[in-house]
């Protein structure tokens, strides 16, 4: 079997000594909105300014090898832009919005493709209609916020990731492993009567019952198969030529390399429809595979590009 990169170590950093193979494809980026035309083929990098439902109408069938993405969590942050998911709706309309982006990622996918979904959990609001500005990260404001779920209580957890995942399932994709992404360096929380939170939900899902899967691109401690329990820290905000429009939830780089790294080749396309601080698509890149990135924030596209070039 060959196998396209060497193996990714499975600790906290990144490898900087992964083999850089040349690609056969553009270096270029095309960047676009949902106003253009659809792409008849995919021959290079590609930047969609617009939301993730509307932008996957212009992708070629079956172009995308792996999708590994983390969607908007549901009412945890406003990123103050219009038409945004998971931030006025209820639970049951955002993983409905969800569902729909997944649909049609099933056209977009080739028929051996895979989606790693990274989805956060939550408590219910205790019917409390706003959350106070956060002084290192203003996202976590809410002026509005929806009401406890149908079928909760106040301070339940609402399991979202599983809701989540076992509506795909009915949907017709193949669930396939389930991560449990630790993190070592976990923020503090001020609440008294539960553990403090320290890690998040990783999904494997298929969109066939046999799809491509390098077992051996990422090897965990001692050599041995990877396990589903990943050590990852979480990688501070950072800013980018002095913006102010950085991201305030940046996907650590291990975690996407390790996906991309997993379920494609060299040359493939790997797309992030919720792509926020493009750290999926500098993945790809790093791997010598070719991307597409979808997002609805122009500021988020701005950052995406100068991040690219870095």
């Amino acid at each position: 079997m060959e196998h396209p990169v060497q193996h990714i170590p499975s600790d906290t950093t990144r490898d900087r000594r992964i083999v850089k193979k040349k690609s056969p494809y553009s270096t270029g980026i095309l960047s676009i909105t949902t106003k253009d035309d659809r792409i008849g083929r995919l021959s290079r990098n590609v930047l969609i300014q617009g939301s993730a439902i509307d932008a996957l109408d212009l992708l070629p069938d079956e172009s995308v090898q792996s999708v590994v993405t983390s969607p908007p969590y549901w009412s945890l942050r406003d990123y103050d832009v219009s038409m945004q998911t998971g931030r006025d709706e209820s639970l049951g309309a955002y993983i409905s919005d969800i569902m729909l982006t997944f649909r049609k990622l099933q056209r977009v996918l080739k028929k051996d493709g895979t989606v790693w979904l990274n989805v956060g959990d939550a408590y219910t609001s205790g019917n409390r209609r706003y959350r106070a500005p956060d002084k290192k990260n203003k996202a976590r404001a809410m002026s509005v916020r929806p009401p406890t779920p149908d079928g909760l209580k106040p301070k339940d957890l609402i399991g979202l990731p599983w809701r989540m995942a076992f509506a795909l399932q009915d949907d017709g994709w193949w669930l396939r492993s389930e991560v449990i992404w630790s993190k070592p360096n976990a923020h503090p929380e001020s609440v008294r009567d539960r553990p403090t939170k320290a890690h998040e939900t990783v999904f494997l899902l298929s969109k066939d019952k046999d799809y491509y899967y390098d077992v051996d691109a990422v090897r965990g401690p001692n050599g041995r198969r990877l396990r589903t329990t990943w050590d990852i820290r979480t990688e501070p905000r950072k800013r980018y030529n002095g913006s102010l429009d950085d991201h305030p939830a940046i996907m650590p780089a291990t975690l996407a390399e390790r996906c991309v790294a997993m379920t494609s080749r060299t040359g493939d396309f790997v797309l992030d429809p919720y792509a926020g601080s493009g750290t999926t698509l500098l993945a790809a890149q790093d791997l010598k595979r070719q991307w597409v990135g979808i997002e609805l924030k122009p500021a988020f596209i701005d950052l995406m590009q100068r991040r690219l070039k870095r």
